[in-house]
């Protein structure tokens, strides 16, 4: 029987393998649909380019032919434009879930870093699905896109249940983490105490004569006195005393000596 963290672990990196498979085919799904609308735009422009009376309907269609691509201005180049910003963002998107760079997307990308949840992440995957799914697509693209779709909303789903704590729950080093927390605080405060005094005695050990001689017993002889003596302390000769059981000076004075 498994801890319940630990399906919460899986499950989570579950929905991260699902997500990564529909960002991959949605960057599949993207360059074949691109390479399927420069196709129709040539086969557009030539047939523009006769007299004939097909060529005249074609010319006056809102959209190219089997393509997604719109019969304006600039159709083609925008239409080749958005594709190209949906590969860039699903890439994002890939390297994020991977994780790397995570320092890059904690300090440029702040919402698909460690210190956010799973919600922006899948707020942008409906936003690139609904895009796709606003165009007439072939089949491939509609699956990829709807694919995606779903995912977004089920990673918004963990977003709100986990909130911020839902990329750290995933993380593989996060077992290693949870693990250090096993010892109670006073050990581990100890422990750290410990460690703290053991590299100050080693970085002490390899510092060179002085700091050995700055940290040197002289002991109670002349050494020590001398020592003493520079750093302005003297030492006095110390009381003599008595245990208590024992009698005083006076007692014995007293006392006759055939006694």
């Amino acid at each position: 029987m498994l801890p319940p963290r630990a399906y919460v672990f899986i499950g989570l990196n579950g929905v991260r393998v699902l997500s990564i498979i529909a960002c991959l085919l949605v960057f599949s799904s993207s360059i074949v649909t691109m390479v399927h609308d420069v196709e129709a735009v040539n086969n557009f422009v030539a047939a523009g380019r006769t007299n004939s009376t097909s060529a005249d309907g074609l010319l006056n269609c809102d959209y190219i032919a089997d393509s997604t691509v719109p019969n304006q201005p600039a159709g083609a180049f925008w239409a080749v434009l958005n594709r190209l910003l949906i590969i860039f963002q699903v890439i994002v998107l890939i390297l994020s879930e991977i994780g790397w760079p995570l320092s890059f997307f904690n300090r440029f990308f702040p919402v698909l870093g460690s210190d956010f949840g799973l919600g922006a992440l899948g707020v942008v995957q409906c936003l690139i699905g609904a895009a796709i799914l606003s165009h007439h697509v072939d089949d491939f693209a509609l699956v990829s896109a709807f694919f995606l779709f779903s995912i977004g909303c089920l990673n918004i789903l963990l977003g709100l249940i986990f909130r911020e704590g839902a990329k750290g729950k995933r993380s593989l080093t996060s077992w290693r983490e949870q693990a250090k927390g096993v010892l109670p605080p006073p050990v581990q405060r100890a422990a750290s105490s410990a460690s703290t005094l053991y590299g100050a005695a080693f970085s002490e050990k390899g510092a060179g004569n002085e700091s050995s001689e700055r940290f040197a017993g002289f002991g109670f002889g002349r050494q020590g006195e001398k020592k003493a003596g520079l750093k302005g302390f003297l030492i006095s000769k110390p009381i003599e005393s008595l245990p208590r059981y024992a009698p005083s000076n006076r007692a014995r004075a007293s006392t006759p000596a055939g006694v």
